[in-house]
């Protein structure tokens, strides 16, 4: 029988009107948006319904935007009696899939995300820092493109020939030319900050005393952690989310991972296809699902119920 794999979408992902379809159409749904409001005393539904598309896409509202919708929707999920083999997301995913795991609750993670957009939100108040995408090159050829470059780094390693890379804007220009000579493309991203670099440090040190006032459960699914590719117990947990704010996100690892342990059907609960393109493109033979709005949800239950 083959194995599934619920993964977990990051920032990026958005979209006004996300989850209102599920919201109208299944009670277990809107009870988790009826939580988050009540949870952070303010209107993430109403976000997620209405936007506006610039307060959306301000950090510290997409990540608790994207979080309660993708938790809505493994709600209904759940509750309709699907269980996956491995839980897995990316970078903020993985509050969503920890929370999957059961190893907390989501009351707990959302508040984690609210504090840990806040911070990442208020880390580089200069806008120093800036990211881009380089596709084309494997990683020894950025390694030896970020060699010539200070405090530029690999945030997001996503499928083989795309790399997300983080660091210093004032260096950008000059990692743009290596990225060139070697035949790669380099494609600025439209974020506030150098997010997965060490320009986040100071933000996981504040956010370290988050994590630590919360009693993690060992996960009930296989998790995935971001910053080894491996599952992660209760005991590690602290650590990984800490040092995930500033390391990179393994995501090709990860779904190498996955593969390595018979999965072979890949549901990405959450808004937008961002996780299911990155899959086709590392796992040529995976069957791949997503799950973000009342169309789509129906077509997962009617193949994942098969299995």
């Amino acid at each position: 029988m083959p194995k599934i794999a619920f993964i977990f979408p990051g920032q990026g992902s958005q979209s006004v009107g996300m989850g209102r379809e599920i919201y109208e159409n299944f009670a277990v749904a809107r009870e988790v948006y009826q939580e988050a409001d009540a949870v952070l005393a303010r209107s993430i539904s109403g976000l997620c319904f209405n936007g506006p598309e610039e307060q959306l896409k301000d950090t510290r509202n997409s990540q608790p935007c994207i979080l309660t919708t993708s938790m809505a929707l493994l709600r209904v999920l759940t509750t309709e009696g699907v269980r996956p083999d491995f839980m897995a997301g990316h970078s903020l995913g993985e509050y969503s899939a920890l929370v999957a795991a059961e190893a907390g609750t989501f009351a707990e993670a959302i508040q984690l995300v609210n504090r840990r957009a806040q911070l990442m939100a208020e880390a580089d108040p200069e806008q120093q820092g800036a990211m881009a995408a380089v596709l084309g090159l494997n990683r020894e050829a950025l390694n030896d493109c970020l060699q010539t470059v200070n405090q530029i780094e690999a945030a997001n390693y996503n499928c083989p020939g795309q790399i997300v890379i983080s660091g210093a804007k004032a260096n950008m220009a000059k990692l743009q030319e290596s990225v060139n000579v070697k035949g790669g493309k380099f494609i600025p991203l439209p974020v506030s900050g150098a997010f997965h670099s060490s320009f986040m440090k100071k933000a996981a040190e504040i956010f370290k005393t988050d994590l630590t006032a919360v009693t993690w459960r060992q996960p009930r699914i296989p998790l995935i952690s971001n910053v080894s590719a491996l599952p992660v117990s209760s005991e590690q947990l602290v650590d990984n989310l800490y040092r995930q704010i500033y390391s990179p996100v393994l995501w090709e690892d990860t779904l190498n991972y996955l593969a390595s342990q018979d999965v072979r059907i890949f549901c990405e609960v959450g808004p937008g296809k961002i996780l299911s393109g990155l899959v086709k493109k590392t796992l040529k033979t995976a069957t791949i699902i997503n799950c973000e709005d009342l169309g789509s949800l129906k077509k997962a239950l009617a193949i994942l119920k098969e299995v």
